[in-house]
């Protein structure tokens, strides 16, 4: 499986078979199982549909590392219009977003003001900002932004990586400014100079991590689709007397619906990720890479008659 997920992910480099996948109506179609569609109205809807079911819901208009500056802006206004049109649904619902999209590859200084403008927006709505972690290559100047940013306004936090061995350190340095955190395990294919390379220690130090965030007194979101992390998470929040209403588990659209519905039927916070937008490729690859029943999903639909 380990071969298997870095083909994958390399693969969602591949420009060519991007362009096979992207143009082909069948797997387009296939994509909807994690992206309700291509236009904000779509991610509105599915928002809604989730507010429906009792669950949160976090907007992302896809996109990463543009080239220039033209782009990175129309990303911010985008952001800007979900925020807007958060408000006008009255959706129980935040945004996600990726700094690369936002220019970061171009310039921190002026990455750094799109997404000062954007949370001042979210800030406006009483609303949240949370800036997803991408690869390793841009860890450090992800944290050191949203600190700048979280120091000014508090409508902003990010993302840890369990499978990363710096985010002990990065936990506790952002905790110091009072940020809120998503724990996930991460979805991206890493060296093993700055990762663990065994499931077995990205879970154990998964587990190190919730410990850590839930005892902060600060509201993070536990994300995870793994029953062994979910089940650590509970028995830590039982033991050390935190109410369910302190902290919520996070989820992907589309992924392991049956565990959405328990854990709100017990009565726990869930809120789904729910990406939408035309640039779709690179995180249909990385989910597909994430389990073996993704990628049995995608090979029957792929092989299956019309």
């Amino acid at each position: 499986m380990c071969m298997l997920r870095a083909t994958l992910l390399k693969l969602s480099e591949n420009k060519s078979f991007a362009h096979w996948v992207v143009s082909n109506e069948r797997t387009r179609r296939m994509a909807h199982r994690f992206v309700p569609g291509e236009t904000l109205d779509e991610a509105i809807a599915a928002a809604r549909e989730c507010n429906n079911l009792g669950m949160f819901a976090s907007l992302d208009y896809l996109g990463e590392n543009v080239s220039t500056q033209e782009d990175a802006q129309r990303a911010r206004d985008a952001y800007l219009e979900i925020f807007d049109r958060i408000a006008h649904e009255r959706l129980h619902a935040n945004v996600s977003c990726k700094l690369t999209q936002l220019g970061l590859d171009l310039s921190s200084e002026f990455c750094e003001s799109l997404v000062d403008s954007i949370v001042q927006r979210a800030a406006d709505y009483d609303n949240f900002l949370r800036v997803d972690m991408e690869g390793s290559v841009y860890t450090q100047r992800t944290v050191e932004l949203v600190k700048r940013v979280r120091s000014q306004n508090p409508a902003i936090g990010t993302v840890i990586q369990s499978c990363l061995y710096r985010s002990e350190a990065d936990i506790t340095d952002l905790l110091a400014y009072g940020c809120r955190i998503r724990l996930c395990k991460g979805a991206y294919k890493e060296p093993s100079d700055v990762a663990f390379p065994k499931k077995k220690d990205v879970d154990a130090n998964y587990v190190r991590l919730l410990q850590m965030l839930l005892a902060s007194g600060f509201y993070h979101g536990i994300a995870t689709h793994d029953p062994a992390m979910i089940a650590a998470t509970i028995r830590f929040a039982a033991a050390k007397q935190i109410s369910k209403d302190d902290f919520e588990f996070q989820m992907l659209y589309g992924v392991r619906t049956d565990l959405q519905r328990r854990l709100v039927k017990d009565g726990y916070r869930l809120r789904i990720y729910i990406p939408y937008g035309r640039d779709w490729f690179p995180y249909f690859m990385r989910r597909l890479a994430e389990r073996p029943a993704n990628v049995a999903f995608f090979a029957r639909n792929l092989l299956r008659r019309s």
